[in-house]
C-alpha cells in the first residue's frame, strides 16, 4: 500500500513539474515539440508504415505461419520461441522500433505465441533499421558511411546474444514439452497457410483497410510518444537534471577509460536515440572509437522513448515490460563491447586510410551499399511529408467510410 501511494505521489510531481517547465520554457518546448514532429512525419511514418501493413496482410494470409512452420527447427533451438519468430526477427531488423513489438503482440494475441515465447520473442527483436543506422547516424551526424559497418555488425550481434540468453529466461515457469519434434515438409507448411486463411474469412478489401488503419493508429501512437519524448528531454537539460545525473555518469565512464565530456550526450540517449546520437558525434575531445561504444549503447538501449511506445502496445496483452527493458540493457552494454572489440580488425583494418589493405575493396562495397541507404534516408526525408499526409487522408476516408457504414 505505501510502495502505491508513493508511485502515485511521484507520477503527480513528476507531471506536475513537466507541465511547469513547459510554461516557464514555451519557446523551447514548442521547438523540441516541432523537432519530434518533423522526425515522425518525415521519416518514422513513411518508413514505418508499408512495413505494418505488409506485416498485417500477411499475417492474415497465413503467409507467416507457413514461414513459421519452416523456420521451426532454427528458431526453436537456438531461441526457444516457434518459426514465426524469425518472421518477426526479419521484419523488425528490416523496418526498426517498434515493429517487433507490434508483431510480437499480434501473434500473441492470436495465440500463435505463449506468454513466455512472447516476452523472449520481443526482448530480441527490438533493434534500429538499417537506414537509420547508416542514413542518420553514419553519414548524417558522423559523415562517415564505413562507420555504419561497424554499428550494424554490433547492434546486430548484439541483438544475437540477447536471444541467446533471454532463451533461458522463464525456464522455471515453462512447462516441460511432450511434442516430439518432427521433419518439416513443405505440405505441412502450406497446410498451415490454409488453415490459417480459412480461419481469417475476411474478403480482401475488409483485410486491407483492416490493416491500413490498425497501421496507422499504432503509428500515430508512435508519434505521439516521439514528441513527447523530445520536449521532456529537452525540459530536463534545460531544469538542470541532465547535467545532475552526468556529473555522476562521467564518474563511470572514467572508470572504464572513455572519456567523460560524453556523459552528457548519453544521458540525451537514454531518452532519445536520435538526439543521444546527434550529441556524441559532436564531442570533438573525444576520440571516435567512444564515440562509436557510446552510440552503440544508446542504440542498442533504444531510449526510453521506443521503450514508452513499446510499453503501450504490450499493454493490451499479457507480456511483460520488465524482461524488454532488461534486455535493453543487456543489449546495449553487449553492443557497446562488440564495437570496441570490432574496431581494430574491422575499421582500422579496412578503413584506417594510412594502412591500406588488399581486402579493402570488397569491404568497401559494404560501406558503398551504406551509402545507397543513405541516398535513400535523405530522399525519404524529402517525400516523407507528402506520404505521410496522404495516408492520413487515406486513414480518415476509411474511417469515416466505416462510420456511415455503421449508421
Amino acid at each position: 500500500m505505501l510502495k502505491s501511494k508513493i508511485k502515485t505521489i511521484f507520477l503527480a510531481v513528476s507531471i506536475s513539474v513537466i507541465a511547469a517547465s513547459m510554461i516557464a520554457f514555451p519557446q523551447q518546448s514548442l521547438d523540441a515539440s516541432i523537432r519530434g514532429l518533423n522526425m515522425w512525419w518525415k521519416i518514422v511514418f513513411p518508413s514505418l508504415l508499408p512495413f505494418f501493413i505488409v506485416s498485417e496482410m500477411l499475417i492474415g494470409f497465413g503467409v507467416v505461419k507457413f514461414i513459421g512452420v519452416l523456420l521451426e527447427p532454427l528458431m526453436r533451438p537456438l531461441f526457444k520461441v516457434p518459426g514465426v519468430g524469425g518472421f518477426v526477427w526479419a521484419m523488425s531488423m528490416a523496418s526498426g522500433s517498434p515493429s517487433g513489438a507490434k508483431l510480437t503482440a499480434r501473434l500473441r494475441q492470436e495465440n500463435q505465441l505463449t506468454k513466455l515465447e512472447a516476452e523472449r520473442l520481443v526482448s530480441f527483436t527490438n533493434s534500429s533499421n538499417p537506414l537509420f543506422i547508416f542514413g542518420a547516424v553514419s553519414v548524417g551526424f558522423f559523415y562517415n558511411s564505413h562507420l555504419g559497418i561497424i554499428l550494424a555488425l554490433a547492434h546486430y550481434l548484439g541483438n544475437v546474444t540477447v536471444g541467446l540468453v533471454m532463451r533461458f529466461y522463464g525456464k522455471s515457469e515453462e512447462r516441460t514439452s511432450n511434442i516430439k519434434e518432427k521433419r518439416v515438409s513443405i505440405r505441412d507448411a502450406f497446410s498451415a497457410l490454409h488453415r490459417t486463411r480459412i480461419k481469417d474469412n475476411r474478403p480482401l478489401g475488409k483485410l486491407l483497410g483492416d490493416a491500413v488503419m490498425s497501421s496507422i493508429q499504432t503509428l500515430l501512437m508512435i508519434g505521439g510518444f516521439i514528441i513527447l519524448f523530445s520536449v521532456i528531454n529537452k525540459l530536463l537539460f534545460l531544469l538542470g537534471v541532465t547535467a545532475f545525473f552526468a556529473g555522476f555518469v562521467e564518474i563511470i565512464l572514467g572508470m572504464t577509460g572513455i572519456n567523460g565530456m560524453l556523459s552528457m550526450p548519453f544521458i540525451s540517449g537514454l531518452f532519445e536515440i536520435t538526439m543521444g546520437s546527434q550529441l556524441t558525434s559532436q564531442v570533438k575531445d573525444s576520440t571516435l572509437l567512444h564515440q562509436i561504444v557510446i552510440v552503440s549503447f544508446i542504440l542498442g538501449f533504444s531510449g526510453f522513448s521506443v521503450q514508452a511506445q513499446v510499453a503501450s502496445i504490450l499493454a493490451p496483452t499479457d507480456i511483460r515490460f520488465k524482461p524488454f527493458f532488461l534486455a535493453r540493457l543487456l543489449h546495449g552494454l553487449t553492443a557497446g563491447i562488440y564495437a570496441m572489440l570490432l574496431w581494430k580488425p574491422i575499421y582500422l583494418r579496412f578503413f584506417n586510410t594510412e594502412k591500406p589493405s588488399n581486402a579493402l575493396p570488397a569491404m568497401n562495397r559494404l560501406a558503398e551499399e551504406g551509402t545507397k541507404l543513405a541516398d535513400y534516408h535523405f530522399m525519404l526525408a524529402g517525400a516523407g511529408p507528402v506520404i505521410t499526409l496522404v495516408s492520413l487522408m487515406l486513414y480518415i476516408t476509411i474511417y469515416m467510410a466505416r462510420i456511415g457504414q455503421k449508421d
